[in-house]
Protein backbone atom coordinates (compact mmCIF):
# COMPACT_ATOMS: atom_id res chain seq x y z
CA UNK A 1 0.00 0.00 0.00
CA UNK A 2 1.55 3.44 -0.91
CA UNK A 3 1.67 5.85 1.96
CA UNK A 4 1.32 9.43 1.14
CA UNK A 5 -0.06 11.14 4.08
CA UNK A 6 1.14 13.51 6.17
CA UNK A 7 -0.15 13.92 10.03
CA UNK A 8 1.42 17.36 10.14
CA UNK A 9 -0.64 18.99 8.19
CA UNK A 10 -3.02 21.92 9.58
CA UNK A 11 -6.61 20.92 9.05
CA UNK A 12 -8.52 23.10 7.63
CA UNK A 13 -11.47 25.31 9.24
CA UNK A 14 -15.31 25.33 7.67
CA UNK A 15 -14.32 24.34 4.22
CA UNK A 16 -16.61 25.40 1.52
CA UNK A 17 -16.53 23.38 -2.05
CA UNK A 18 -16.90 25.15 -5.26
CA UNK A 19 -17.02 22.03 -7.66
CA UNK A 20 -16.24 22.40 -11.54
CA UNK A 21 -17.78 19.84 -14.52
CA UNK A 22 -19.51 18.63 -11.02
CA UNK A 23 -21.67 16.48 -12.85
CA UNK A 24 -23.92 14.45 -11.10
CA UNK A 25 -22.14 15.21 -7.94
CA UNK A 26 -19.80 12.33 -7.43
CA UNK A 27 -17.52 15.02 -4.94
CA UNK A 28 -20.23 16.33 -3.49
CA UNK A 29 -21.66 12.95 -2.50
CA UNK A 30 -18.05 12.58 -0.80
CA UNK A 31 -18.72 16.41 0.70
CA UNK A 32 -22.26 15.62 2.13
CA UNK A 33 -20.72 12.58 3.70
CA UNK A 34 -18.01 14.77 5.24
CA UNK A 35 -20.29 17.42 6.64
CA UNK A 36 -19.05 19.67 4.02
CA UNK A 37 -21.42 22.45 2.08
CA UNK A 38 -20.47 22.41 -1.51
CA UNK A 39 -22.10 23.94 -4.64
CA UNK A 40 -21.79 22.52 -8.79
CA UNK A 41 -21.16 24.22 -11.88
CA UNK A 42 -22.31 21.90 -14.24
CA UNK A 43 -23.96 22.33 -17.89
CA UNK A 44 -25.85 19.21 -18.73
CA UNK A 45 -29.16 19.54 -17.81
CA UNK A 46 -29.60 15.58 -17.49
CA UNK A 47 -26.57 15.49 -14.64
CA UNK A 48 -28.57 18.45 -13.45
CA UNK A 49 -31.44 16.76 -13.06
CA UNK A 50 -29.90 14.18 -11.23
CA UNK A 51 -28.29 16.61 -8.50
CA UNK A 52 -32.10 18.26 -8.25
CA UNK A 53 -33.50 15.38 -7.12
CA UNK A 54 -30.59 14.35 -5.15
CA UNK A 55 -30.78 17.23 -2.94
CA UNK A 56 -27.34 18.99 -4.23
CA UNK A 57 -26.54 22.57 -4.69
CA UNK A 58 -25.68 23.03 -8.70
CA UNK A 59 -25.71 25.94 -11.16
CA UNK A 60 -26.80 24.92 -14.21
CA UNK A 61 -24.23 27.03 -16.76
CA UNK A 62 -20.60 26.47 -18.82
CA UNK A 63 -18.05 27.29 -16.22
CA UNK A 64 -16.44 29.57 -18.61
CA UNK A 65 -19.29 31.66 -18.01
CA UNK A 66 -18.80 32.20 -14.76
CA UNK A 67 -16.47 34.48 -12.85
CA UNK A 68 -14.51 32.81 -9.86
CA UNK A 69 -14.78 36.15 -7.82
CA UNK A 70 -18.57 35.28 -7.49
CA UNK A 71 -17.50 32.48 -4.73
CA UNK A 72 -15.50 34.59 -2.94
CA UNK A 73 -17.23 32.87 0.01
CA UNK A 74 -15.92 29.56 -1.01
CA UNK A 75 -12.52 28.35 -0.02
CA UNK A 76 -12.32 25.01 -1.39
CA UNK A 77 -11.90 24.81 -5.69
CA UNK A 78 -12.54 21.31 -6.97
CA UNK A 79 -12.64 20.32 -10.48
CA UNK A 80 -12.83 17.24 -13.08
CA UNK A 81 -13.06 18.89 -16.37
CA UNK A 82 -14.37 16.45 -19.02
CA UNK A 83 -11.89 13.84 -19.70
CA UNK A 84 -13.55 12.45 -23.21
CA UNK A 85 -10.55 13.94 -25.42
CA UNK A 86 -7.42 12.66 -23.47
CA UNK A 87 -9.22 9.41 -22.18
CA UNK A 88 -7.79 6.09 -24.64
CA UNK A 89 -12.04 5.16 -25.74
CA UNK A 90 -12.14 8.99 -26.37
CA UNK A 91 -11.36 10.55 -29.85
CA UNK A 92 -7.54 11.42 -28.44
CA UNK A 93 -7.25 15.40 -29.11
CA UNK A 94 -6.15 16.21 -25.83
CA UNK A 95 -3.09 13.23 -25.79
CA UNK A 96 -2.26 14.68 -29.85
CA UNK A 97 -2.34 18.56 -28.55
CA UNK A 98 -0.61 17.91 -25.00
CA UNK A 99 2.66 19.93 -25.87
CA UNK A 100 0.12 22.73 -26.64
CA UNK A 101 -1.94 22.15 -23.83
CA UNK A 102 1.31 22.66 -21.41
CA UNK A 103 2.29 25.65 -23.67
CA UNK A 104 -1.15 27.10 -22.35
CA UNK A 105 -0.46 26.78 -18.61
CA UNK A 106 2.98 28.09 -18.47
CA UNK A 107 1.63 31.16 -20.60
CA UNK A 108 -1.23 31.59 -17.77
CA UNK A 109 1.54 31.31 -15.38
CA UNK A 110 2.88 34.22 -17.08
CA UNK A 111 -0.10 36.22 -16.90
CA UNK A 112 -0.65 35.97 -20.89
CA UNK A 113 -3.91 35.25 -20.70
CA UNK A 114 -4.99 36.82 -24.14
CA UNK A 115 -2.68 34.66 -25.73
CA UNK A 116 -4.41 31.39 -24.11
CA UNK A 117 -7.90 32.51 -25.35
CA UNK A 118 -6.29 33.06 -28.81
CA UNK A 119 -4.85 29.82 -29.12
CA UNK A 120 -7.21 27.90 -27.32
CA UNK A 121 -9.51 28.55 -30.30
CA UNK A 122 -7.26 26.91 -32.23
CA UNK A 123 -8.10 23.58 -30.72
CA UNK A 124 -9.00 20.57 -32.56
CA UNK A 125 -11.87 20.09 -29.52
CA UNK A 126 -12.76 23.17 -27.27
CA UNK A 127 -13.76 20.63 -24.65
CA UNK A 128 -9.51 19.64 -24.32
CA UNK A 129 -8.97 23.66 -23.08
CA UNK A 130 -11.74 22.96 -20.19
CA UNK A 131 -8.64 21.17 -18.44
CA UNK A 132 -7.32 25.17 -18.07
CA UNK A 133 -10.48 26.10 -16.69
CA UNK A 134 -9.58 25.07 -12.54
CA UNK A 135 -6.05 26.54 -12.87
CA UNK A 136 -7.83 30.34 -14.42
CA UNK A 137 -10.08 30.19 -11.15
CA UNK A 138 -7.26 29.52 -9.05
CA UNK A 139 -5.18 32.38 -10.46
CA UNK A 140 -7.78 34.89 -10.94
CA UNK A 141 -8.68 34.39 -7.03
CA UNK A 142 -5.13 34.71 -6.36
CA UNK A 143 -4.50 37.79 -8.47
CA UNK A 144 -7.62 39.51 -6.18
CA UNK A 145 -5.21 38.38 -3.17
CA UNK A 146 -8.33 35.63 -1.96
CA UNK A 147 -6.56 32.35 -2.86
CA UNK A 148 -8.46 28.98 -2.42
CA UNK A 149 -7.25 27.61 0.28
CA UNK A 150 -7.38 24.41 -1.41
CA UNK A 151 -8.07 22.92 -4.73
CA UNK A 152 -8.52 19.19 -5.56
CA UNK A 153 -8.33 18.50 -8.99
CA UNK A 154 -9.25 14.72 -10.78
CA UNK A 155 -8.80 13.05 -14.65
CA UNK A 156 -7.64 9.61 -16.43
CA UNK A 157 -4.27 9.23 -16.03
CA UNK A 158 -3.17 10.80 -19.58
CA UNK A 159 -3.56 14.29 -17.79
CA UNK A 160 -1.29 14.13 -15.17
CA UNK A 161 1.71 15.88 -16.98
CA UNK A 162 -0.86 18.69 -17.02
CA UNK A 163 -1.55 19.21 -13.26
CA UNK A 164 2.11 18.70 -13.03
CA UNK A 165 2.47 22.01 -14.90
CA UNK A 166 -0.02 23.63 -13.17
CA UNK A 167 1.87 22.74 -9.59
CA UNK A 168 4.54 24.53 -10.39
CA UNK A 169 2.68 27.65 -11.33
CA UNK A 170 0.47 27.03 -8.49
CA UNK A 171 3.87 26.73 -6.45
CA UNK A 172 4.85 30.40 -7.21
CA UNK A 173 1.50 31.49 -6.17
CA UNK A 174 2.15 30.26 -2.78
CA UNK A 175 0.34 26.63 -3.01
CA UNK A 176 2.22 23.26 -1.95
CA UNK A 177 0.56 20.62 -3.84
CA UNK A 178 1.23 16.87 -4.80
CA UNK A 179 0.22 14.76 -7.64
CA UNK A 180 -0.15 11.20 -8.92
CA UNK A 181 -2.19 8.67 -10.38
CA UNK A 182 -4.30 7.04 -7.30
CA UNK A 183 -5.85 3.33 -8.08
CA UNK A 184 -9.63 3.48 -6.90
CA UNK A 185 -9.45 -0.55 -5.05
CA UNK A 186 -6.64 0.74 -3.58
CA UNK A 187 -9.53 2.54 -1.62
CA UNK A 188 -12.03 0.76 -1.22
CA UNK A 189 -13.89 0.91 -4.60
CA UNK A 190 -15.66 -1.96 -5.86
CA UNK A 191 -13.96 -0.92 -9.59
CA UNK A 192 -9.96 -0.81 -10.77
CA UNK A 193 -10.05 2.53 -11.86
CA UNK A 194 -6.97 4.88 -12.31
CA UNK A 195 -7.41 8.61 -11.58
CA UNK A 196 -4.73 11.16 -11.82
CA UNK A 197 -5.24 13.52 -9.27
CA UNK A 198 -3.98 16.66 -7.43
CA UNK A 199 -4.46 18.57 -4.51
CA UNK A 200 -2.68 21.76 -3.04
CA UNK A 201 -3.22 23.55 -0.09
CA UNK A 202 -2.28 27.59 0.52
CA UNK A 203 0.73 28.46 2.56
CA UNK A 204 1.91 24.96 3.32
CA UNK A 205 5.23 23.66 2.37
CA UNK A 206 4.62 20.69 -0.39
CA UNK A 207 6.36 18.11 2.34
CA UNK A 208 3.39 18.49 4.37
CA UNK A 209 0.58 18.61 2.00
CA UNK A 210 -0.49 14.74 0.82
CA UNK A 211 -2.54 12.62 -0.81
CA UNK A 212 -4.41 9.62 0.60
CA UNK A 213 -3.00 6.67 2.34
CA UNK A 214 -3.69 3.48 0.59
CA UNK A 215 -6.36 1.66 3.01
CA UNK A 216 -6.44 -1.47 0.53
CA UNK A 217 -4.72 -3.82 -1.52
CA UNK A 218 -3.91 -2.99 -5.49
CA UNK A 219 -6.03 -5.89 -7.17
CA UNK A 220 -3.73 -8.24 -8.73
CA UNK A 221 -5.61 -10.33 -11.17
CA UNK A 222 -2.79 -12.83 -11.58
CA UNK A 223 -3.32 -13.46 -7.61
CA UNK A 224 -6.34 -15.76 -6.18
CA UNK A 225 -8.59 -12.86 -5.27
CA UNK A 226 -9.15 -14.26 -1.62
CA UNK A 227 -5.91 -13.29 -1.06
CA UNK A 228 -5.99 -10.05 -1.60
CA UNK A 229 -7.84 -7.24 0.75
CA UNK A 230 -10.25 -5.99 -2.16
CA UNK A 231 -13.80 -4.26 -2.46
CA UNK A 232 -15.62 -6.92 -4.76
CA UNK A 233 -18.56 -6.51 -7.11
CA UNK A 234 -20.43 -8.87 -4.82
CA UNK A 235 -20.18 -6.72 -1.61
CA UNK A 236 -22.04 -4.42 -3.04
CA UNK A 237 -24.25 -6.10 -5.43
CA UNK A 238 -25.16 -9.27 -2.79
CA UNK A 239 -28.59 -9.09 -4.29
CA UNK A 240 -26.79 -11.09 -7.53
CA UNK A 241 -25.58 -13.93 -6.31
CA UNK A 242 -22.63 -14.92 -7.77
CA UNK A 243 -21.90 -13.92 -11.38
CA UNK A 244 -19.70 -12.82 -14.26
CA UNK A 245 -19.39 -9.78 -15.70
CA UNK A 246 -18.32 -9.94 -19.70
CA UNK A 247 -17.09 -6.28 -20.83
CA UNK A 248 -18.30 -4.38 -23.78
CA UNK A 249 -14.88 -4.07 -24.24
CA UNK A 250 -11.82 -6.42 -25.47
CA UNK A 251 -8.41 -7.80 -23.99
CA UNK A 252 -5.07 -8.01 -24.38
CA UNK A 253 -5.65 -6.01 -27.68
CA UNK A 254 -7.97 -8.37 -29.14
CA UNK A 255 -11.38 -6.47 -29.98
CA UNK A 256 -13.59 -9.77 -29.65
CA UNK A 257 -11.80 -11.05 -26.75
CA UNK A 258 -13.86 -9.86 -24.08
CA UNK A 259 -12.68 -9.67 -20.41
CA UNK A 260 -13.84 -11.27 -17.62
CA UNK A 261 -14.75 -10.40 -13.49
CA UNK A 262 -15.77 -12.51 -11.41
CA UNK A 263 -18.34 -11.15 -8.66
CA UNK A 264 -15.81 -11.88 -5.74
CA UNK A 265 -13.23 -9.39 -7.96
CA UNK A 266 -13.75 -5.88 -8.26
CA UNK A 267 -15.40 -3.91 -11.23
CA UNK A 268 -13.71 -3.45 -14.71
CA UNK A 269 -13.68 0.12 -14.88
CA UNK A 270 -16.82 1.91 -14.80
CA UNK A 271 -17.66 3.69 -18.01
CA UNK A 272 -20.58 5.30 -19.81
CA UNK A 273 -20.82 2.01 -21.61
CA UNK A 274 -21.31 0.40 -18.57
CA UNK A 275 -25.21 -0.75 -19.23
CA UNK A 276 -23.50 -2.89 -22.22
CA UNK A 277 -21.57 -5.36 -20.61
CA UNK A 278 -23.36 -8.79 -19.50
CA UNK A 279 -23.80 -10.26 -16.53
CA UNK A 280 -23.97 -13.80 -16.29
CA UNK A 281 -25.28 -15.00 -13.37
CA UNK A 282 -24.59 -18.54 -11.59
CA UNK A 283 -27.44 -19.87 -13.29
CA UNK A 284 -26.36 -19.01 -16.62
CA UNK A 285 -28.97 -16.56 -17.05
CA UNK A 286 -27.80 -12.90 -18.36
CA UNK A 287 -28.96 -9.28 -17.30
CA UNK A 288 -27.43 -5.90 -17.46
CA UNK A 289 -26.73 -3.75 -14.37
CA UNK A 290 -29.57 -1.35 -13.63
CA UNK A 291 -28.49 2.26 -12.58
CA UNK A 292 -28.69 1.56 -8.77
CA UNK A 293 -26.17 -0.94 -9.00
CA UNK A 294 -23.89 0.95 -11.64
CA UNK A 295 -24.05 3.52 -9.32
CA UNK A 296 -23.14 1.39 -6.29
CA UNK A 297 -20.15 0.16 -8.22
CA UNK A 298 -19.33 4.30 -8.85
CA UNK A 299 -19.48 3.80 -5.14
CA UNK A 300 -22.84 6.13 -5.12
CA UNK A 301 -25.68 5.53 -2.40
CA UNK A 302 -28.20 3.15 -2.92
CA UNK A 303 -30.98 4.56 -4.26
CA UNK A 304 -29.55 7.94 -5.39
CA UNK A 305 -31.93 9.34 -7.85
CA UNK A 306 -30.30 9.28 -11.47
CA UNK A 307 -32.42 11.51 -13.54
CA UNK A 308 -32.67 12.41 -16.97
CA UNK A 309 -30.99 10.99 -20.18
CA UNK A 310 -27.88 8.57 -20.80
CA UNK A 311 -27.27 8.25 -16.52
CA UNK A 312 -24.78 5.43 -18.10
CA UNK A 313 -22.77 8.25 -18.90
CA UNK A 314 -23.37 10.41 -15.35
CA UNK A 315 -22.53 7.32 -14.16
CA UNK A 316 -18.84 6.77 -15.63
CA UNK A 317 -17.93 10.04 -15.83
CA UNK A 318 -17.76 10.64 -12.20
CA UNK A 319 -15.67 10.42 -9.46
CA UNK A 320 -16.29 7.67 -7.26
CA UNK A 321 -17.28 9.51 -4.12
CA UNK A 322 -15.64 6.86 -1.66
CA UNK A 323 -12.33 8.16 -3.53
CA UNK A 324 -13.28 11.80 -3.79
CA UNK A 325 -14.02 11.08 0.71
CA UNK A 326 -10.67 10.17 0.91
CA UNK A 327 -8.80 12.83 -1.11
CA UNK A 328 -10.93 15.66 0.47
CA UNK A 329 -10.61 14.24 4.07
CA UNK A 330 -6.68 14.18 3.61
CA UNK A 331 -6.23 17.53 1.64
CA UNK A 332 -8.07 19.26 4.24
CA UNK A 333 -5.61 17.52 7.04
CA UNK A 334 -8.81 15.79 9.04
CA UNK A 335 -8.43 12.85 11.01
CA UNK A 336 -9.14 9.14 9.82
CA UNK A 337 -11.40 8.96 12.37
CA UNK A 338 -13.92 11.32 10.72
CA UNK A 339 -13.02 9.93 7.42
CA UNK A 340 -14.35 6.60 8.39
CA UNK A 341 -17.28 8.18 10.20
CA UNK A 342 -17.97 9.73 6.71
CA UNK A 343 -17.66 6.48 4.97
CA UNK A 344 -20.11 4.95 7.61
CA UNK A 345 -22.84 6.55 4.77
CA UNK A 346 -21.66 4.44 1.92
CA UNK A 347 -23.95 2.02 2.46
CA UNK A 348 -26.79 3.79 3.32
CA UNK A 349 -30.11 4.55 1.35
CA UNK A 350 -29.72 8.00 -0.07
CA UNK A 351 -32.74 10.65 0.85
CA UNK A 352 -32.98 14.03 -0.81
CA UNK A 353 -32.77 15.61 2.84
CA UNK A 354 -29.36 13.91 4.12
CA UNK A 355 -26.99 17.09 3.20
CA UNK A 356 -28.38 19.14 5.89
CA UNK A 357 -28.91 15.46 8.21
CA UNK A 358 -25.50 14.86 7.75
CA UNK A 359 -23.90 17.99 8.44
CA UNK A 360 -25.47 17.98 11.67
CA UNK A 361 -24.66 14.76 12.99
CA UNK A 362 -20.48 15.91 12.15
CA UNK A 363 -20.86 19.27 13.74
CA UNK A 364 -22.03 17.28 16.43
CA UNK A 365 -19.17 14.88 16.62
CA UNK A 366 -16.15 16.65 15.42
CA UNK A 367 -14.98 20.60 16.83
CA UNK A 368 -12.01 21.43 14.83
CA UNK A 369 -9.36 22.88 16.60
Amino acid sequence: MSDYRSDLLTPLHSPRIVDLFAGPGGLDVAATWLGVESVGIELDRSACATREAAGLQYINCDVRDVDALEFLDHNVLAGGPPCQTFTVAGNGAGRRQLDLVLHLVSLLGQGRSGEVKALLSEMDDERTGLVLQPLIWALKRAAFDEPFEAIVLEQVPAVLPVWLAMAEVLRKRGYGVKCDVLYTEEYGVPQTRRRAVMVARYGIPDRLVALPAATHDRFDRRRPVMGQNVKSMGEVLPELGEFTVVSNYGSGGVSTARGRRKSSAPSFTVTGKISRNRVVLDDGSELRFTPDQAGRLQTFPPKFPWQGRDIPQQIGNAVPPVLAVHVLASVFGWSDARRDLALEAVGCDWVRDLAGDSRAAQEQQFVLA
